[in-house]
């Protein structure tokens, strides 16, 4: 299974014990949504919700940062997922955080673990079955990580980075946040990007129902950003969410899927001991 399954597998599929569903909705500051009191409002019969700000280290003041292995271990126990559960995820806007709850997974070592096509929305318009209200409380499982520190850069890496640019990094957001023309969401940021940077905004990697792009348009849009597989990619983003998008479409295009920085942009333009450069 996976990364990448399609709402006629999961409606077949729904209902199995091995199978876990997570919508793993996270909304921008600026988008006044809350995504858990959405989920209750409608979501996929049976799915449970993963609140990334919750599995997450909760000791920083960065958002949603990786947790500890133990963490992760023990939410994902409470939950009910086991080390030989299949997940899915999928969120409220198509695909903007699925991509992180499995890349989560992954990264814990757990890769019976996908994403689901065009999430909620593709969902509803197929007049596909939602449920309203909580989820039941599953029965607790057992997790043992398998954590793999090669998926995961920090700042002191980029920070070197910046010097060898032996990694290609390159970020999701929007071109207007890249070059420094749109204010960033977050208060307090400064504009711009990582010197060397190249930008892909996650956008262009998929159609507009949300679903991924064929192949081979991923492949040529990796392409066109620098990406040909010689060098090591660093994913990131605004807060280390639609990274992991981009992450996804090197694994689907059949490129080394490097790495995601997690702090990204959230960390990276609220110093002030970073290199910023921008285009206005």
């Amino acid at each position: 299974m996976g990364p990448l399954v399609t709402t006629e597998w999961l409606a077949g599929e729904l209902g199995a014990a091995d199978l876990v569903v997570f919508d793993a909705t996270k909304y921008l500051p600026n988008e006044n949504r809350d995504g858990k009191a959405e989920f209750l409002t409608a979501h996929i019969p049976g799915a449970r919700y993963f609140d990334i700000d919750e599995v997450a280290d909760t000791d920083t003041d960065l958002p949603h940062m990786v947790p500890t292995p133990g963490r992760f271990a023990k939410l994902m126990a409470a939950m009910g997922v086991s080390n030989t559960t299949r997940v899915v995820f999928y969120d409220q806007k198509g695909l903007a955080s699925a991509a992180r709850g499995w890349w989560l997974m992954g990264l814990f070592g757990h890769d019976n673990a996908a994403v689901l096509d065009g999430g909620l929305p593709k969902w509803v318009r197929e007049g596909r079955p939602v449920e309203t209200g909580a989820s039941a409380t599953p029965a607790p499982a057992v997790f043992k990580p398998d954590y793999r520190a090669s998926r995961l850069r920090g700042v002191g890496d980029i920070i070197t980075n910046v010097t060898t640019q032996a990694e290609l990094v390159v970020d999701a957001r929007a071109a207007g946040r890249f070059t420094g023309a749109t204010p960033e969401p977050r208060a307090g940021m400064r504009s711009g990007h990582m010197p060397g940077a190249a930008n892909l905004p996650y956008t262009d990697l998929l159609n507009a129902d949300g679903t991924f792009k064929p192949i081979a348009e991923v492949k040529a849009r990796f392409a066109a950003a620098g990406v040909d597989g010689t060098r090591p990619v660093v994913t990131s983003c605004g807060s280390g969410v639609t990274a992991c998008i981009l992450t996804m479409g090197l694994r689907l295009a059949g490129l080394p899927e490097g790495a995601v920085y997690d702090g990204s942009w959230t960390e990276w333009g609220g110093r002030t001991d970073t290199a910023v450069e921008s285009n206005v």
